[in-house]
């Protein structure tokens, strides 16, 4: 039943639909013009639509509208440009040179100037030594101006006949996400986990819960539609994603050291139960999941509460019985029920009228996402080695210009474009991921490969090809987003099918094809390592004093709040979005770290250390945040508490200045509030409640101390390094 469902998700799916709208671009005019006689014109309408169609990634329909024009404009000019200089080999590979790093530059911008930029180099490359007269230039342009044209109106057709459905699909990838990491989180309720590893796995599947949700809120909150919209659509799957959020938030909240816990309660079995009940409220994320993609009602799968009563007789038990002190196991409880009441608010929601949602939400959504504005700024700032978009514009630049020139002038190659693609396709400003893409490719290629030509060889009713080969196509555009090496597989046969309706010997392009691929990817894996590399051990410092400072903040809020300043809900979800954004990205910093030749992975244990100990530090400030706003309204804060609160924060001072380079502008500042006596108990509290709190903030406070202590070390191997370096080039 389950996998019956993962299979239903994915033709429900976005990834789906995007690779039947590419394959309707594509497939239908080559059908129209080859029963018209005109197969060829067919294939240059088909390539309009598939490289606008490629550049149409998801989001805002005002933001998608403006890359497919761009992206037909500048494929245009790049097809003009190249076939002005292809009878000269010296003009053509510097204008190979130029183009690249011009359109790698794009990257400067967003995702999609990025993908536009790699659709202009395909443009490039797909015509490179490829003769054009003027009359037959023209006529390539007209019928590639139709492709990108029909495929702009499908795609806005769809968009205003279904303008929410893309946000749904999202939306539902987003939800299964949060499923996929409280999964994780309940892993640490069963005693047999090596909490470590579990961590690792949680952060990596942080990084994936947040691009999703930076997916659907550019698509929520930058159309006009959605907030303008007096209809419900909109506003209830913003409603819906608002509760998403809160819930992943609670999904964070960590009350305790499970090492410490698993001790305690382990052998009494009830953290089994827990685990048991998390991993019901994962089925009933899926369950919402599959429903938003299945564009249906959801309805509720299980009654939570039976189970809520027995774990309350549970824990009364073990209370009674081995004479513990089960506060901590209370407080999971509450976790637990608070993520059954977001559940339970979406299931509402479908009932929700129009009347009676509130615009807040609406109306300050744009605070959340980041401004996509073309700043041609961004290009200028970036022209220094410092940057990593630079680098990878020069790499590129260098690595397709001198590999054309060679491969032209030793003649390496019959087809010069399989070796230029592959290097274009595989080269990626991270050697980590030109890596991975490398490997990838070729397996891809050679398993691919091998079924095409299979298929060639049993298979000769062009008819039966023909289907086979648009089975191949959707397949593989609808899998490129999700598993690549499975796209690759099912676009190699794509290619040589379609060769073989216009050449008879495909068993030589198979061979050819795959040692092309092998040579463009030694190319590509070769100059990532030696030319301009990009070693994410030398930038890792930034992104670990980005996600301090945004820790920094996060915690700041509650001495803001104990002392009566308390922040606006925007306020902070904004602080609490920085740090889950800050969280993800040195979580993916670290995951690049470790996919880097050995010898270029410097103090992999000390980033690994300080990615677990600041996941536990957003947890437990999680937490925190949550009992000082019911502490506060309970008058239970104490002094105590306020100064373990800022010791915390001195100690995230003290290792965000270690991380700070002295050469640059000191961007941050250090929150101080002065809190009135009035707003603090005069005597220590000894209830459980304050108890508790006292135990996590004092644990919040080793974290943070030992993130200071590990920093500090950090700081002075790096600077004994550089001493190092320094004194080797004096004695030089």
């Amino acid at each position: 039943m389950k996998q019956t469902q993962e299979i239903k998700s994915f033709f429900y799916s976005q990834y789906f639909a995007d690779g039947i709208r590419i394959t309707i671009g594509c497939i239908i005019p080559v059908i129209i013009f080859a029963a018209m006689g005109q197969f060829i014109n067919g294939t240059f309408v088909s390539l309009g639509a598939l490289l606008v169609g490629l550049s149409d990634t998801p989001g805002a329909p005002s933001h998608r509208r403006t890359g497919m024009y761009f992206a037909g404009i500048l494929t245009i000019i790049t097809f003009i440009l190249t076939v002005s200089v292809n009878s000269n080999i010296y003009l053509l590979t510097i204008l190979i040179a130029a183009l690249c790093f011009i359109f790698a530059m794009f990257a400067v911008f967003n995702a999609r100037a990025a993908n536009v930029g790699l659709m202009c180099m395909l443009m490039m490359l797909i015509h490179v030594d490829t003769p054009f007269t003027l009359y037959s230039a023209l006529t390539y342009l007209f019928y590639y101006t139709i492709g990108c044209l029909w495929y702009i109106i499908i795609s806005l057709s769809i968009t205003q006949i279904r303008p929410y459905r893309l946000t749904q699909q999202e939306l539902a990838e987003s939800i299964r996400h949060v499923a996929d990491y409280l999964r994780l989180k309940a892993n640490f309720y069963d005693i047999n986990v090596d909490n470590d590893k579990n961590y690792l796995k949680l952060i990596e599947k942080q990084v994936e819960v947040n691009d999703h949700q930076e997916n659907v809120r550019n698509l929520l909150f930058q159309s006009k539609r959605s907030i303008k919209d007096t209809t419900k659509t909109g506003r209830y799957l913003t409603f819906v994603f608002n509760d998403i959020i809160d819930l992943f938030e609670q999904s964070m909240a960590t009350h305790y050291d499970y090492n410490a816990v698993s001790e305690k309660f382990g052998h009494t079995g009830i953290l089994n139960e827990f685990k048991h009940i998390i991993l019901k409220l994962t089925n009933e994320l899926d369950h919402i999941a599959y429903q938003l993609n299945a564009n249906r009602i959801p309805t509720p799968m299980y009654n939570f509460d039976q189970e809520i009563n027995l774990m309350h007789k549970r824990i009364d038990q073990v209370e009674k019985d081995l004479q513990y002190n089960t506060i901590a196991l209370r407080k999971i409880l509450i976790n637990v029920r608070d993520i059954i009441r977001h559940i339970n608010d979406i299931y509402s929601y479908s009932h929700l009228k129009s009347t009676e949602v509130n615009k807040q939400e609406i109306d300050e959504a744009k605070k959340f996402i980041e401004p996509s504005i073309i700043d041609f700024k961004k290009i200028r700032e970036n022209l220094t080695l410092d940057s990593t978009y630079f680098r990878h514009a020069l790499r590129m630049a260098i690595v397709m210009s001198l590999s054309y020139f060679v491969a032209k002038s030793f003649h390496i190659s019959q087809n010069i474009f399989w070796i230029l693609l592959t290097i274009m396709v595989i080269l990626k400003p991270g050697f980590g991921l030109t890596k991975s893409r490398n490997i990838q490719r070729l397996m891809g290629t050679i398993i691919g490969g091998l079924i095409g030509a299979f298929i060639l060889f049993i298979v000769h009713d062009e008819t039966i090809r023909f289907v086979l080969l648009i089975f191949f196509f959707l397949s593989a555009y609808s899998l490129f987003r999700v598993n690549y090496i499975v796209a690759v597989i099912f676009m190699t046969p794509y290619v040589l099918i379609m060769l073989s309706f216009v050449s008879t010997n495909t068993i030589e392009v198979t061979k050819e094809r795959i040692f092309d691929t092998f040579i463009g990817g030694m190319i590509a894996f070769l100059s990532s390592y030696v030319i301009f590399p990009n070693w994410e051990s030398t930038q890792v410092k930034v992104s670990m004093q980005k996600l301090l400072t945004a820790s920094y903040h996060y915690i700041a809020l509650t001495i803001k709040e104990i002392a009566g300043n308390e922040p606006t809900v925007t306020e902070y979800k904004l602080v609490r979005k920085k740090l889950y954004v800050e969280t993800a990205n040195m979580g993916s910093t670290f995951q690049r770290m470790l996919t880097e030749p050995k010898n270029k992975q410097k103090y992999t244990k000390d980033v690994n250390k300080f990615v677990i100990f600041n996941h536990v530090l957003a947890s437990f400030a999680v937490t925190l945040h949550n009992q000082v706003t019911s502490s506060r309204a309970n008058h239970s804060i104490t002094k105590e508490h306020v100064k373990l609160i800022r010791r915390i924060l001195s100690s995230l001072e003290s290792a965000i200045k270690d991380l700070s380079n002295p050469n640059e502008e000191n961007i941050f500042t250090p929150v101080d509030f002065q809190i009135p006596e009035s707003l603090i108990a005069v005597d220590e509290i000894g209830d459980d409640n304050s108890n508790l709190m006292t135990e996590q903030l004092q644990f919040i406070n080793k974290i943070a101390a030992d993130i200071a202590k590990l920093v500090q070390q950090l700081k002075e191997k790096t600077s004994a390094e550089s001493g190092d370096l320094m004194l080797n080039k004096k004695v030089q």
